[in-house]
């Protein structure tokens, strides 16, 4: 990994791990500290970190640069959760280009969120933390790329709320030749009523959570945290995120294992009443982990313990140990407010959508990347964008697994992305260019952790059934 600093953006990177646990999960990313900036929503962060992670070196024009957006609970960590998409030859190939992924506001991975400590009080922001916006998050990354001397990009690519990123860098630099291609993969010009409902309903999870106490529970005398409103929230999210017929195929009506619940764990009932009482709060924290389901089902008695059900309860015990419920409410507030037309166009009176309008001005070459069994960005709103972007390619991926099929089937989009960036960028592809100077040794700048294919921060795993 290359670093990259200068004197108004401090190397704080092992104060910051120290500070925050989240932070020190991501090998070998740089945490920086800036000095100022003013957000959209009219307050202004001082003192702030800001973590990111590159690969690769910068040419002699310092225009071979790939910005990579990772997508909600994602970090700067690439390697982690695109990683078929990261080595030579491929997609974000570190040989040819500087690779870039700097972590958004709000997440608990390194920059600056609820997590991070206020001048003001020495204390963690918590609830107090400012609304931030995509357009912020755009900011901030201008501010780190300005850092490492970036003169122009090659590229900005990024899925989900990635794709939201991405879209906003169309919107900002449209005309300004700073940028020169978009990648956008499942996602959409602006929150839907639907990802909204959705982002609303996971909120109200962690806020019906006594322990998340307004969200000062960082105060919490005995340590205990939001973590059965978090994980119920993550539960929400993952049906978003697959479709239903993925999770048809993948559980049907199965039984768990035996093997995923701990013999000493179980609870047996000893009369009807308590049998009626466990059956009606099995998976509940309050009751110890375990079900006394699998002693009933032997017994003849009527199934209510599926597959299905123990995966959502090992998806959401994990990504609490992972995750802060203010930071969660803090990003999906953000995705709540991303309109790549506000502050571009004037409010129309006649009720008009101004979407369209905008778009056709946004000339930059894009690559829209949708999924057809997508349920939350749905394929209609990349056809939207293909409709109205006047330089725009659309390809569909034809996957069952929903929305997640953009971190599942790195093949297809990796050969999606290639052919439109060698496309667009043919002499950063051609050695007797000029502007190639191939890193061959790479990979020997680089800490990496092997987590066996399965992403430590992204929103999929290898194997959704492997657990």
């Amino acid at each position: 990994m290359t670093t990259h600093t200068n004197a108004h953006y401090r190397d704080i990177t092992r104060e910051q791990c120290k500070q925050n646990p989240y932070a020190a999960l991501v090998p070998g990313q740089t945490i920086v500290e800036i000095p100022k900036f003013e957000l959209e929503c009219g307050e202004t962060l001082h003192n702030f970190p800001v973590a990111y992670k590159t690969w690769g070196r910068l040419n002699h024009n310092k225009d071979n640069v790939i910005v990579v957006c990772h997508a909600l609970t994602g970090s700067s960590d690439v390697q982690d959760w695109w990683g078929p998409l990261l080595g030579t030859g491929k997609t974000f190939d570190p040989s040819r280009f500087f690779i870039i992924c700097v972590n958004f506001l709000g997440s608990p991975y390194g920059s600056c969120s609820p997590l991070s400590i206020d001048r003001a009080t020495g204390k963690p922001y918590g609830p107090s933390f400012p609304l931030v916006t995509v357009k912020d998050d755009l900011g901030i990354q201008k501010l780190i790329l300005d850092s490492l001397g970036v003169k122009s990009i090659a590229a900005v690519i990024g899925g989900s709320m990635g794709g939201m990123m991405a879209l906003e860098y169309s919107s900002t630099y449209k005309g300004s030749g700073y940028v020169r291609a978009i990648v956008a993969i499942a996602t959409s010009a602006r929150a839907s009523a639907w990802c909204i409902s959705w982002n609303e309903a996971q909120r109200q999870c962690i806020f019906s959570d006594p322990e998340y106490n307004d969200g000062y529970y960082y105060e919490s005398p005995n340590g205990v945290k939001p973590d059965s409103g978090l994980s119920a929230a993550r539960m929400a999210a993952l049906l978003t995120y697959r479709s239903r017929n993925s999770f048809e195929t993948r559980f049907g009506r199965k039984l768990p294992g035996v093997k995923n619940t701990a013999e000493a764990e179980r609870i047996y009932p000893t009369t009807k009443d308590e049998e009626n009482w466990l059956l009606h709060n099995e998976g509940a924290r309050s009751v110890r982990a375990g079900s006394p389901n699998h002693s009933l089902n032997n017994s003849g008695k009527l199934q209510t313990y599926f597959t299905a059900q123990s995966y959502l309860r090992y998806q959401g015990s994990k990504f609490v140990n992972r995750f802060d419920a203010n930071c969660y409410i803090s990003i999906t507030r953000k995705v709540d407010t991303h309109d790549i037309a506000r502050g571009q166009v004037p409010l129309d009176d006649n009720n008009d959508d101004p979407l369209p309008e905008y778009l056709a001005t946004l000339k930059l070459p894009h690559l829209v990347i949708g999924i057809q069994s997508d349920g939350l960005f749905t394929f209609g709103e990349q056809q939207m964008l293909d409709q109205y972007l006047p330089n725009c390619s659309l390809k569909k991926l034809n996957s069952p697994e929903g929305h997640d099929a953009f971190l599942l089937d790195f093949e297809i989009v990796n050969s999606y992305c290639q052919e439109f960036l060698k496309k667009q960028l043919p002499e950063l592809y051609d050695d007797n260019s000029g502007k190639v100077v191939l890193f061959e040794n790479w990979k020997d700048f680089v800490q990496s952790v092997d987590n066996g294919g399965n992403s430590v921060f992204g929103e999929a795993e290898k194997d959704i059934t492997n657990w």
